[in-house]
């Protein structure tokens, strides 16, 4: 089906758009009040995830309101190691738990190895029906977690403030380490090739975690990884793919090396400054603090502006937040930011000249 909006695409490519292409992550959330009637139609987070008819209508939500350039497919990267058979749930006010967390190798050894389009048809039900819905209007993003950010979860049983468990792991036993690494590998690559089978149009790898590791630990338990599955992907696909690592600032040009189209950018970086370290090799997407949504709708727009700026002429800039827009924040002003995108970012590209 041909896109009647692909400017997203086409940014991610580097080729000539006539705005800035503007989405953000956790854009289908806690912070619509729309979201929060239909969470409250289900017992539990994972329900609502795996009811394709909600979690369809909750993709969809955010375009009714916002002329954004993309819809990302409403899951959690947690629904793979649920799929594995580490049974996962939300805990109000906690976030996930997983009860009975791998910390040995017959832990590793008895996660299963899910065929996606069983253990997960839930997802791609739902991408179909999102697709069908949006019948064109603008691309559809599917994601993951990377392997390993969902090992974090894995391996301490839920999220961490210091990572001692997966880290002990790293460092004492590094060979059950990858060893679950390499599963979550084949499971990950498997379950986006699914979603790309199913009708999304790019892709996006949450390595949320990524950033607690050394330099030389990101590059062999984090990095190396993802590439792997963006090797996969490419073997068999054009579709373009994003790779976000938080606190990834150090090491982007080592990230730029994965084959990916697109690095995603948190806000402890100048756009500017990664676009003339890497910005030749790969689009740049991001990258507003998100707290900025919580200031005037001048500081809002000033803050697109100095952004727009930063990262200059041409296209191959996708405007984001560094992270998820948090559940605070008055959807009055994501309308004023995605405005601002478009308004302000005209004249930083030749096809309007």
């Amino acid at each position: 089906m041909k896109l009647i909006n692909d400017r997203l695409l086409k940014a991610l490519r580097r080729q000539p758009v006539d705005a800035t292409p503007v989405w953000i992550m956790r854009q289908a959330g806690r912070y619509l009040p729309e979201y929060r009637q239909v969470r409250s139609q289900v017992k539990n987070f994972m329900q609502l995830c795996k009811t394709p008819e909600l979690a369809c209508q909750v993709t969809l939500q955010p375009l009714a309101r916002f002329d954004l350039d993309a819809a990302i497919l409403f899951s959690d990267i947690l629904v793979i190691p649920d799929a594995m058979g580490a049974a996962v749930e939300f805990q109000e006010n906690i976030g996930p738990r997983i009860n009975q967390p791998i910390r040995s190798l017959a832990d590793v050894e008895q996660l299963h190895s899910p065929d996606p389009t069983e253990a997960l048809a839930y997802v791609l039900e739902t991408i179909e029906m999102t697709q069908h819905e949006l019948a064109g209007k603008v691309p559809l993003i599917g994601f993951a977690g990377s392997p390993w950010t969902l090992a974090c979860y894995m391996v301490e049983g839920g999220g961490s403030k210091d990572f001692a468990t997966i880290k002990h792991m790293l460092y004492s036993e590094p060979e059950i380490l990858h060893q679950l690494l390499q599963k979550l590998t084949r499971t990950v690559s498997d379950y986006l090739q699914a979603q790309i089978k199913a009708g999304v149009h790019a892709i996006m790898l949450f390595d949320t975690w990524g950033g607690v590791l050394t330099c030389r630990d990101y590059q062999q338990f984090s990095l190396d990884y993802m590439s792997q599955i963006i090797a996969t992907i490419k073997q068999a696909s054009d579709i373009p793919c994003i790779l976000f690592t938080k606190n990834s600032t150090p090491w982007l040009e080592m990230i730029a090396q994965s084959d990916c189209d697109a690095i995603s950018l948190d806000w402890t970086i100048d756009i500017g400054a990664a676009r003339k370290r890497i910005g030749e090799q790969v689009s740049l997407q991001g990258n507003m603090d998100p707290m900025v949504l919580t200031g005037s709708d001048e500081r809002i727009r000033n803050e697109v502006a100095t952004i727009l700026a930063s990262y200059g002429q041409g296209s191959g800039h996708i405007f984001n937040l560094g992270h998820g827009i948090t559940p605070q924040i008055n959807p009055e002003k994501v309308a004023v930011m995605v405005k601002a995108v478009h308004e302000l970012s005209a004249p930083y590209h030749e096809i309007n000249l």
